[in-house]
């Protein structure tokens, strides 16, 4: 790739990275998941997930967009020609790919919730409703297709009107101003949180550590959200890192990017929790914290209009930065392998996403159930997708630690990282065989087929296989020593 097709100033990657990485899952789901599993518990397991599992992951993913300066498919496609591999490891740049598309389908309707909540918290619409009512106008929006498909269409248009811009006056720009706002009316939300709520009711929540709290799918629930949240395995960070300068530490780098990421799910849970608890409302709420509980928290706080507004605004940027770099991997091959212009390879990628997400709008109401979908899968259209994200983001960072850590060389793998031989050592260890399997437990834990015996004999099976197909193609390192 040319000079032009790497970004400006060498933070960018990071301020990318973080943006693609802070989104609804640090804003709703880690809290709702904290506050099913534990609190304190779920955090110690996250956080030792995302040191074992999550910085490996992200160094390699990152380490392959960089090597190949192409989008991930095409990148993927230039490594395996110049190793010798086989072409089936291409999978990786289309399993992000396909990730991407589909995650962007739904994120784009679930984030227009917040259009909602942000005009709803602005107009004083809800200031002193009580939980029924706050219950009662949340599935009202559920059961409107209308209002939720015209949310659909306004949040991806914004979306896609940043990457058509192009990386350095679209992305570039938009995340320069994007992200720094997004940290300032967070702090401010929290600074709300601890005038007006129980500051210290929810630090002791969030930080009191009792692993007696946590069940079995409560440890896989903190490994699943710590491989998720640094949005490893959908082809943004391969994507993004084919812009990253040459002369950036892809270790100080990813680990700067999981500390930022985590104290962002930190404070945002510090913040919800205080007015969760100030309130004295549940914590443990499931995925109707964001949408019910915490409305009903502004709703009775002096301010909570103007507050609850600002922060669905934040919820809503969140969103944005990282619904365009779930635009970005396929948008980026349309454009190096059909040689469109950057606005038709958006154009392409949102329409088609926009209409699968369409699905996801009549979910929630016309087909809701009882319809030819739920008999043909056993469940909606949604929860399919859902599924299949689930499925192809595992198997996709599988694939990556793999490739990485067996297909690449020792000289290559220290030309890109340039560190010493001990966190060399270390992190191959982390790449080739702890991270594997990490990952593979979840994802085989995560598919709802898969019971009892079969998870070790299959997760094995996955391993050993995949490690025989590295090696025979492995280079032998002492050769390069």
């Amino acid at each position: 790739m040319s000079k032009h097709n790497v970004w400006t100033h060498k933070g960018t990657f990071l301020l990318a990275a973080v943006g693609s990485a802070v989104g609804l899952g640090n804003l709703w789901r880690f809290p709702y998941l904290t506050g099913e599993n534990g609190g304190g518990a779920f955090i110690l397991v996250y956080a030792l997930t995302i040191f074992a599992v999550g910085i490996p992951i992200l160094i390699a993913e990152t380490m392959l967009g960089r090597a190949s300066r192409r989008s991930p498919i095409m990148g993927m496609r230039f490594l395996t020609r110049t190793h010798n591999t086989s072409r089936a490891w291409e999978s990786i740049g289309w399993l992000g790919a396909a990730s991407a598309f589909l995650i962007l389908s739904f994120y784009s309707v679930i984030a227009g919730w917040a259009i909602h909540y942000t005009w709803q918290m602005l107009t004083g619409s809800l200031s002193g409703a009580d939980a029924e009512t706050i219950g009662e106008g949340f599935n009202a929006l559920l059961a409107s297709p209308a209002l939720l498909t015209l949310y659909h269409t306004l949040f991806i248009i914004a979306s896609g009107l940043i990457v058509g811009m192009g990386i350095h006056k679209g992305i570039e720009s938009g995340l320069r101003i994007l992200m720094p706002a997004l940290f300032v009316i967070l702090l401010l939300v929290l600074g709300y949180g601890v005038a007006n709520g129980d500051f210290g009711a929810a630090a002791s929540f969030l930080f009191t550590f009792n692993l007696a709290d946590l069940s079995l799918e409560g440890w896989l629930a903190a490994m699943g959200q710590s491989f998720f949240t640094l949005s490893l395995g959908m082809g943004a960070i391969m994507a993004y890192g084919a812009y990253m300068s040459s002369e950036l530490s892809l270790t100080r780098t990813a680990v700067s990017i999981a500390i930022v990421d985590t104290a962002v799910a930190m404070i945002a849970g510090l913040a919800i929790f205080s007015l969760v608890f100030g309130a004295g409302l549940d914590a443990g709420q499931g995925p109707g914290l964001m949408f019910v509980t915490l409305p009903l928290a502004f709703a009775e706080m002096p301010f909570g209009a103007l507050i609850g507004g600002v922060f669905f605004i934040l919820v809503l940027g969140a969103a944005i930065s990282s619904s365009i770099s779930l635009i970005e991997p396929v948008a980026a091959f349309l454009v190096e392998r059909f040689d469109l212009t950057r606005p038709q390879a958006v154009f392409a990628m949102v329409v088609a996403s926009w209409a699968l997400g369409l699905l996801t709008v009549v979910s929630f109401n016309i087909y809701a159930e009882g319809t030819l979908f739920h008999t043909l899968f056993g469940r909606s259209a949604f929860d399919f997708i859902e599924l299949l994200t689930n499925i192809f983001m595992p198997l996709g960072g599988l694939l990556i630690a793999l490739f990485a850590g067996w297909a690449l060389t020792h000289s290559e793998v220290m030309k890109e990282m340039r560190t010493n031989e001990t966190w060399f050592a270390i992190w191959r260890f982390l790449v080739r065989f702890v991270a594997p399997a990490a990952v593979a437990f979840v994802f085989l834990r995560a598919i709802p087929q898969v019971e009892g015996y079969l998870i070790p004999t299959i997760g094995a099976l996955v391993i050993v296989g995949a490690f025989a197909a590295g090696r025979t193609f492995l280079v032998d390192d002492s050769q390069e020593r």
